[in-house]
């Protein structure tokens, strides 16, 4: 449709549908922040609107046009990038004409299409200035196709016009007005591409317009693959509706089989000149793109001027945080990647071979094994590995899933050292030992027959020092879940010689090599019950991390040093080394499948120890639910000794037994089966059957000299079963020194004194009960005390003073620490215990449970457990043993 009065300088009609804005969709996502903007800049000179094709630009302007929140209804100008000069002034002042701006005869119009003079802006400029009012004017797609004479002449206008004109551009690129002095005089309002991105909750609102309900993971998945590209989503809803499952659509969702592929081959890359075609078709095989590596790809040299011309355009790529590299949008990439590989089938490959050695020059590692593995230069890919010592990234850090992946399309048959031990390190990262074998017998048959290269770099000698490291490295690793401790000491003990003939600057960038060997093999020497070695190897191995990429291997040998603490009974460290263990791995965001669990069923251990069941509950099940490591056998068994112990402080000896006969003995180093032994004897004596216990004792073979733990379950068994001469003989099987566990030489203690009373020496019954609590105190043991029976809390109850050693006027049972100091070190209360109150505390003091404080003060059991948390309240504690520990350390008890 065309007007019929005033035309074109060419004499051509005047356009009526460039002097209508679009209208707004009917399924609309409302952004009133953004209208809100929109009505604030038109209070100043210029207002930008800058995004990408696509991104929405026009479709807001649209909206704040037709919503009325600008103070006058704005006029409209859609802008062709083939108006000259005169013919774009032309279409503004028939804008203005058909919005109600009247301006004098005397500004004319202009008669030529190719310019106009300065005097017709001159008065122009002036007319507006003498309105009654500011004109709005928008300029729809004014991009920097404009020329320049265009751009001065507006800038003129504007500035000359004295408020009389507001301008509002949309474009896809900066335009040529001098953007800079309006930032500088404060005079623009910009909405740029960040602001057009569609939100998580803009998205959501589209969908539920187009009758769509999506998970919160599939906005998010929706959200990742658009990057709030407006067009994106709204395409992507539109093709939702036609699928039978909409969010199995976003899961299967592939950008170049869609609409969104037309869209941007059409309005992106078409738009662009051959060259710059070439140049995005070839860049889009890499993740992101650097001028050189863009020469490189084209064989030109017109990379940097390219790239940040496309940039400025808004071309769907843009500068990475104003450095030398660009990123292109993920979708419109994907489309680009097919749209190769229909019109250059072949290149592909070829391109991403070219990046990878282009990167690898530049010291870009991970980045060139990517690009080499893709294209399939498997050779080359595994040698960046090898040759730069760092199969330990496949191992450890956060690019470790994305290298294995990488890898997983290469052939077994691959020749070579390096694709050999790569494959071997990729099955152990998936836990596939035996595929790690296989590959690790490939890597040696390789290194045996591989013949030296002609190369100045020893490094790169497919027998040199770097592939006999790389393999003596991965030895030391798999012997982990193998549970060889021969072959990972003599694999440790090869790589810390090769170690030496490495280069000091290359071993420096690698510190997660020094921290992985010792981790690895500390946590062997645990699982062989070498407890003293693992504590020194695994403490080497901490001290070597701290620089970047070693957080899980440092994360991983504190939790094997934390269960190294608790099998030689220091639970204080052990729960110090766990807590660091999973503070590491909270702060470094490691991977839920790099997490072995190892922390939480130490901390489930000492909680066990300390009597907090809940606690111990707790932790055992975030230790079960571990999707890290499978944990090696030693440390499995250590798990279903923990679960049993807690399945019969709960009262259930059936799951006991359960968990317990869920490991295999055979799987175990003898002292590990030993254990599993003892911890099902104990499950028999806490039912009542000493006969039984004593069965599964005498059914599993002994382990080189009768390990302290052994001789304590027999001697409770036959004290149990009435036979107090031979348990006072087992329990000569504990010896009382520093050697033994603390727990053991406490229970131990117990024990004598359980068979001194029995024989009549109360003294003795005293001396050792107090040699007991001396021993547990510091660890703040408390469960062997509930597990010995209710003689012992009664021998603490009637005659506290007497029990121990001379010089000590109260024994109490340990508790658990929360201290809650005031500025001055002392413990704040916050208002008095009453009477009762006080009395209650004191009962619990004693180790009497809820029951038998209630039955002790001739009150229910909900009474005292409303005194306890009132307890708790004034204390500024959660816990009973945390209120007793801070009513001793206030003196109250």
């Amino acid at each position: 449709m065309t007007s019929t009065g005033h035309r074109a300088p060419t004499g051509d009609p005047m356009l009526t549908a460039r002097f209508a804005p679009p209208a707004v969709p009917k399924l609309l996502v409302h952004r009133p922040e953004l209208l809100e903007r929109l009505t604030a800049g038109t209070q100043g000179p210029l207002t930008l609107i800058n995004g990408p094709a696509g991104s929405g630009k026009t479709v807001l302007t649209a909206h704040w046009a037709a919503d009325g929140g600008a103070t006058r209804p704005p006029m409209w100008l859609t802008v062709e990038p083939d108006d000259a000069p005169g013919a774009f002034w032309a279409y503004v002042l028939e804008a203005l004409h058909r919005g109600g701006v009247a301006l004098p005869a005397e500004v004319g119009r202009p008669t030529r299409a190719e310019g106009v003079t300065r005097s017709f802006l001159v008065r122009l400029a002036d007319g507006l200035a003498a309105a009654a009012q500011p004109a709005v004017l928008v300029l729809d797609q004014f991009d920097t196709t404009q020329p320049p004479a265009t751009s001065e002449g507006l800038d003129f206008v504007l500035r000359h016009a004295s408020g009389g004109l507001r301008i509002v551009l949309t474009s896809r690129s900066d335009s040529l007005l001098p953007l800079h002095r309006y930032r500088a005089a404060g005079e623009i309002t910009e909405i740029r591409h960040a602001d057009l991105r569609f939100t998580d909750a803009d998205a959501e609102a589209l969908l539920r317009e187009h009758h769509l309900t999506v998970s919160p993971a599939g906005i998010r998945l929706l959200m990742e693959r658009t990057e709030g590209w407006a067009a994106g989503v709204r395409l992507c809803a539109l093709a939702m509706q036609r699928s039978a499952d909409p969010e199995a659509f976003l899961r299967q969702f592939a950008a170049d089989r869609t609409t969104i592929a037309d869209y941007l081959l059409t309005e992106v890359l078409d738009a662009q000149p051959p060259p710059t075609q070439d140049l995005l078709l070839r860049v889009c095989v890499t993740d992101r793109v650097h001028p050189d590596l863009a020469d490189a790809l084209t064989g030109r040299d017109d990379g940097a001027r390219t790239l940040a011309g496309l940039a400025r355009d808004n071309a769907f790529l843009e500068q990475i945080d104003a450095s030398a590299w660009y990123r292109l949008h993920p979708l419109f990439a994907e489309v680009l990647r097919a749209h190769l590989r229909q019109r250059r089938p072949g290149l592909e490959p070829h391109l991403h071979g070219r990046a990878a050695r282009w990167l690898a020059r530049t010291g870009r590692l991970t980045e060139a094994v990517l690009q080499g593995a893709a294209a399939e230069d498997w050779g080359f890919a595994a040698a960046q590995l090898v040759d730069n010592l760092a199969l330990g990234r496949l191992l450890t850090g956060l690019e470790a899933d994305q290298l294995v992946r990488a890898f997983a399309g290469m052939p077994t048959v691959t020749p070579g050292p390096a694709p050999a031990l790569v494959g071997a390190a990729c099955r152990l990262a998936e836990q596939d030992l035996s595929g790690c074998e296989a590959a690790l017998r490939r890597a040696d048959a390789a290194l045996a027959d591989a013949s030296p290269t002609d190369t100045d770099d020893p490094l790169a000698d497919p027998r040199g020092p770097a592939a006999r490291f790389g393999r003596a490295f991965l030895g030391v690793l798999a012997g982990r879940p193998a549970d060889d401790m021969t072959a990972t000491e003599r694999a440790a003990a090869d790589a810390d010689r090769l170690l030496r003939e490495l280069p000091p600057h290359l071993l420096a960038e690698r510190p997660e090599l020094r921290a992985l060997l010792l981790a690895h093999l500390g946590a062997v020497e645990l699982g062989a019950g070498h407890l003293d070695r693992a504590a020194s190897t695994l403490a080497a191995a901490v001290a070597a991390c701290g620089a970047p990429g070693t957080e899980s291997p440092l994360s991983d040998a504190l939790g094997s040093l934390a269960l190294t603490e608790l099998a030689r009974g220091r639970l204080s460290r052990a729960a110090e080394h766990a807590h660091a263990s999973l503070a590491v791995a909270e702060r470094s965001a490691l991977p839920a499948e790099h997490r072995a669990g190892t922390d939480h069923l130490v901390l489930a251990a000492v909680a066990l120890e300390q009597d907090d069941l809940p606690a111990a509950r707790h932790h055992l099940d975030l230790a079960t639910a571990a999707t890290g490591p499978r944990p090696d056998p030693p440390t499995a068994a250590r798990a279903a000794v923990i679960a049993a112990r807690i399945a019969v402080a709960e009262g259930d000896g059936d799951a006991a037994l359960a968990a317990l006969r869920s490991v295999d003995p055979a799987e175990l180093p003898a002292w590990a089966a030993d254990e599993l032994a003892v911890a099902e004897s104990a499950v028999h004596l806490a039912g009542g059957d000493a006969a039984a216990a004593l069965r599964v004792l005498d059914a599993v073979e002994a382990p080189d000299g009768d390990r302290p733990e052994r001789a304590l379950v027999r001697a409770r068994a036959l004290l149990a079963a009435g036979r107090g001469a031979e348990a006072a003989r087992a329990l000569a099987g504990v010896p009382a020194d520093d050697a033994v566990p603390i727990p053991v030489r406490a229970h131990a203690c117990l024990l004598h004194a359980r068979i001194a009373e029995a024989d009549g020496d109360s003294q003795e019954a005293h001396r050792r009960l107090g040699e007991a609590l001396d021993l547990a105190r510091p660890e703040e043991l408390r469960r062997m005390f509930v597990e010995s029976g209710p003689r012992v809390r009664r021998a603490l109850r009637q005659d506290p003073p007497s029990v121990g050693s001379p010089g000590r006027s109260t024994a109490r049972a340990p508790a658990r620490t929360a201290r809650a100091p005031r500025a001055d070190g002392r413990p704040t209360v916050v208002e008095p215990l009453s009477a009762r109150e006080t009395e209650v505390l004191r009962k619990a003091a004693e180790l009497l449970s809820t029951e038998e404080i209630a039955a002790e003060l001739y009150v229910s059991a909900n009474t005292v457990k409303t005194h306890l948390k009132s307890i708790y309240r004034k204390l500024g504690v959660t816990r009973r043993s945390e209120a007793v520990h801070r009513a001793q350390d206030l003196g109250m008890l």
